[in-house]
């Protein structure tokens, strides 16, 4: 049996097919367009999503022998999506995860003493990154497109939920508790959407989908809609939740880092709700069948693989993404540069939607490999700034994924960093691999996770070297001064 996994990320669709013995058979990747109508502003076009999905899928399936006997689904998270439920056309753009729009809706709310109310049902914080305050501005900004939100013709969701409309041809309106569970209207002890949060955000409960588990019986693909293929859809979830249920983290105390546009640590709490006193994020990591849930802490990094790509497309410093580790290692160090990437403001644990990015250390000698190995130090320095958080210390073993865990020298820093051995998968598509398992899952393809354990195989282990704690402080000042400018200090 086959598996097909649709991971719709931030930048683009892959499709990968997957055996019962997790070899990658076949894979698609298709790109979709970003849009930037104004500085903070992110925006794409659903149907971009839903196009680069069929593409994606059919490159795929022509690399195969059989048809895929299930479809698991993961996607970008957060994002704000809205569609007619009769024609499945989009209104208007989506707003996404990246968008910070609403930092100043955000400031009024915790003006107004929500915050801690709001933190206690959600496990999050009043940030522009989650899915209700984007509504709240749709509802003010858009009311065209709001009052088919109020007549109850325009459907409200996350990418998952709108790929699944798509794929069934509007049979289902889902989502699972790992997206639901991001969206700043999900009670983690209810498990359902909260109507105290619907009110105070002003977003209609019957806009929003029906919570389904995130394996089992979710829908079936419509022929018509999907390339002539009439299958189960059986397993669905957020991508960095994927990603903890790919890297088969199981048990409680198991971490991740996926090192992606940004980069997002995640931990297994276990059946537990544990709040975090340091800016982290308590939130669903799956749900079974039966109702039973694991939850995660997680610490969402914004700008990681990013700065990178800024360095490329920006500054033009590099050509390419990967070549960013052979400039890096032409130097034994920054040479004292410090770059903070806070250039859509800093997610955890700072948690500062107004901070810029910020580079200092700068002298007659400085390259551009410096700067370059400084970027790459600068991820390092921001997961340790949130292990240390999660665990109170260091953990014992990371395990990474991730476009750019491929970076070695970015691995060793990492290492280096946390006092701690990263171990990288053979597979480092460990996003849509948790969807393709979840979906084996749903649909008997594999029969427990111990099963799906066994098929986790290393790459390579990085053991921890020398920590550079002068390079950490001088990290730590920088983002000091990131900072303090929007704190009118």
């Amino acid at each position: 049996m086959v598996v097909l996994a649709i991971d719709a990320g931030t930048t683009g669709v892959t499709a990968l097919l997957v055996t019962e013995n997790r070899q990658i058979i076949s894979k698609g990747y298709e790109e979709f367009a970003q849009h930037f109508p104004e500085p903070g502003r992110v925006e794409h076009n659903p149907e971009d999503i839903w196009q680069a999905t069929l593409s994606a899928c059919a490159t795929a399936l022509r690399g195969a022998a059989q048809p895929p006997s299930c479809v698991g689904i993961t996607n970008q998270r957060e994002t704000a999506v809205l569609w007619d439920r009769r024609t499945l056309a989009a209104p208007r753009r989506a707003i996404v995860w990246q968008d910070r729009r609403t930092a100043g809706l955000c400031g009024r709310l915790r003006e107004a003493g929500h915050e801690p109310r709001v933190s206690e049902l959600t496990g999050l914080r009043l940030d522009p990154y989650f899915t209700a305050t984007k509504l709240t501005w749709l509802a003010e900004n858009d009311p065209r497109v709001w009052e088919g939100v109020e007549s109850g013709n325009v459907a409200i969701g996350t990418v998952d939920s709108y790929l699944i409309a798509r794929l069934t041809a509007g049979a289902r309106h889902v989502t699972d508790p790992s997206n639901a569970s991001r969206t700043l209207l999900y009670g983690l002890a209810s498990g359902t959407w909260e109507p105290e949060l619907c009110e105070l955000f002003g977003v209609p409960r019957e806009a929003l989908p029906e919570i389904v588990p995130n394996y089992g019986p979710i829908g079936r693909t419509d022929p018509s809609a999907f390339l002539g293929l009439d299958v189960p859809i059986s397993g669905v979830a957020g991508d960095q939740q994927a990603a903890l249920f790919g890297q088969t983290c199981f048990d409680v105390g198991d971490v991740k880092c996926t090192y992606g546009t940004g980069s997002f640590v995640l931990t297994n709490l276990g059946g537990e709700i544990v709040r975090s006193e340091s800016g982290l994020l308590t939130t669903v990591a799956w749900q079974t069948p039966s109702g039973e849930r694991t939850f995660a802490l997680e610490g969402s990094i914004f700008v990681t693989g990013a700065a990178v790509q800024w360095l490329r497309d920006g500054l033009g410093v590099i050509g390419t993404a990967p070549e960013s580790e052979a400039v890096a290692r032409t130097v034994p160090d920054s040479g004292g540069v410090v770059f903070v990437p806070a250039l859509t403001g800093l997610g955890a644990p700072h948690w500062d939607p107004q901070a810029r990015g910020l580079i200092t250390g700068i002298t007659r000698g400085t390259t551009r490999a410096h700067l370059v190995r400084a970027t790459l130090e600068a991820i390092a320095f921001e997961v340790r700034d949130v292990v240390e958080s999660m665990t109170g210390g260091s953990v014992p073993v990371l395990k990474a994924d991730g476009g750019a865990s491929a970076n070695d020298l970015l691995m060793q820093l990492q290492a280096d960093q946390l006092g701690a051995a990263v171990e990288r998968p053979a597979i480092q598509e460990t996003t849509a691999l948790g969807a393709a398992f979840l979906a084996g899952l749903g649909a008997g393809v594999w029969g427990s996770r111990a099963e799906l354990r066994k098929t986790w195989h290393l790459d390579r282990r990085f053991e921890p070297g020398e920590r550079d704690d002068a390079a950490y402080e001088r990290w730590r000042a920088a983002v000091r001064l990131a900072t303090a400018g929007t704190h009118g200090s």
